[in-house]
């Protein structure tokens, strides 16, 4: 989609797409088409008749910069709110459920739902979100987490299944999830159908992304870390969290994809990493030559990512790059004057599609920032515009997102 166009001396808003330099010339020139496609000025159309081979050069030069222009939009955006709707998901203090641990009756999404991931299945968008119940002390992760699950025909208006769909449970996981819980999902569809979730396992000491899979959304089966055996076990103690593989839209559909016959994935709190599978199943990260972890994404002085970077929605490889939605926090001196100390804002950064370790360009300011009361206000007090879901549907970009850790809400951008 080409950028719009204004005419000083005509007032004539130019239409948005470029048909080709053929149809200009046909258009001002031969006179035989009445769309427009390129307005120069009024006297100026008057002479084309005369100044056919002039006109054909201005049309081709108009051409190439308009396909210049073009090029440089790579992020996807610009977001906006939907006039009512928000939050799309917002705690049940009603809601139980029998927690296989315990083995009794837990309100499992009292306190807060956020953190969401998203993806598109059967023509409905299906959220996975975190719930936090009404357990442990009053503090930010001093609760069990566990991921409900919710669909949508329109994106917005949302029915949620009375229980959870992933959980601390007696199983292999289990000392790594309880009692923290199971926390922020991404997730991505796999070409033969199968859903591939990363999840933080938080047990209240420790904490490292979990992988999942499932064929329905609500039946799961757990592989336990991302890279539990990567290297030989070297990063069997690290702690991490916040990881999204790398898709492509196929067909109007976000699946995962191979770069170099290997899938990758962008992970990371504090700086954002780079990590490959052959599988989706087992990770290694991406080494620098000192053989720790390659860091792709930092902190800026002055700007909304100021403390530190964190990976959002897994990302899109497009024609222009790997697109790569990312939280960032904001310091409390020498941050984003414009937002407050210590709040999340999202932003985008734009890799090599032939090196996904090749930074290209990076937003300056964010793209979805803390601005409505329900964003601003929360378990959080600092405010949060969390980006973890984002999906294709109905031609526009779905993002969903945590405000300030305790409520999910969405925004939209055009997808065409």
């Amino acid at each position: 989609m080409f950028s719009k166009l204004f005419l000083a001396d005509t007032g004539i808003h130019a239409g948005a797409q470029y048909a080709g330099a053929w149809n200009f010339y046909e258009t001002f020139v031969m006179g035989r088409r009445s769309h427009n496609f390129c307005f120069l000025s009024s006297s100026a159309v008057m002479r084309t008749k005369v100044r056919g081979k002039l006109w054909l050069t201005a049309a081709l030069f108009c051409a190439a910069a308009l396909q210049a222009q073009d090029a440089e939009k790579w992020d996807i955006g610009p977001f906006t709110r939907p006039a009512s709707g928000n939050p799309v998901i917002a705690p049940r203090p009603e809601s139980t459920f029998t927690d296989p641990i315990l083995k009794k009756p837990v309100h499992w999404e009292a306190l807060h739902t956020f953190n969401p991931a998203a993806i598109v299945r059967d023509g409905k968008v299906y959220v996975l979100y975190r719930a936090e119940d009404d357990s442990g002390a009053m503090e930010i992760g001093g609760h069990t987490s566990r991921l409900g699950l919710a669909e949508s025909k329109d994106g917005i208006s949302f029915v949620r299944r009375a229980d959870p769909v992933f959980y601390p449970a007696d199983d292999a996981q289990q000392s790594r999830e309880w009692p923290g819980g199971v926390e922020d999902p991404r997730i991505v569809e796999a070409e033969d159908g199968t859903y591939v979730l990363t999840y933080t396992q938080w047990n209240r000491k420790t904490y490292s992304v979990g992988i999942a899979t499932s064929r329905d959304l609500m039946h799961w089966t757990k592989h336990g870390p991302a890279f539990a055996i990567a290297a030989g076990g070297k990063y069997a103690e690290l702690k991490y969290k916040s990881a999204g593989i790398v898709t492509q839209l196929t067909k109007g559909h976000l699946l995962a994809v191979k770069i170099d016959g290997r899938y990758w994935m962008y992970w990371g709190e504090g700086a954002i990493h780079l990590a490959t599978s052959s599988d989706l199943l087992h990770w290694s990260p991406v080494e620098d030559a000192k053989g720790m972890p390659v860091e792709v994404l930092r902190s800026r002085s002055g700007h909304f990512d100021s403390t530190f970077p964190e990976t959002g929605p897994p990302p899109v490889l497009t024609s222009a790059g790997i697109v790569v939605l990312y939280n960032g926090k904001n310091a409390v001196t020498g941050g984003d004057p414009d937002l407050g100390p210590n709040a999340y804002a999202a932003g985008e950064a734009l890799f090599d599609k032939s090196d996904p370790a090749r930074l290209l360009q990076q937003t300056e300011r964010p793209v979805l920032r803390p601005a409505m009361p329900y964003e601003k206000t929360g378990q959080y007090a600092a405010g949060t515009t969390f980006a973890e879901g984002l999906v294709y549907f109905h031609d526009q970009w779905f993002l969903y997102y945590g405000c300030a850790d305790s409520v999910v809400a969405e925004v939209t951008a055009n997808g065409k």
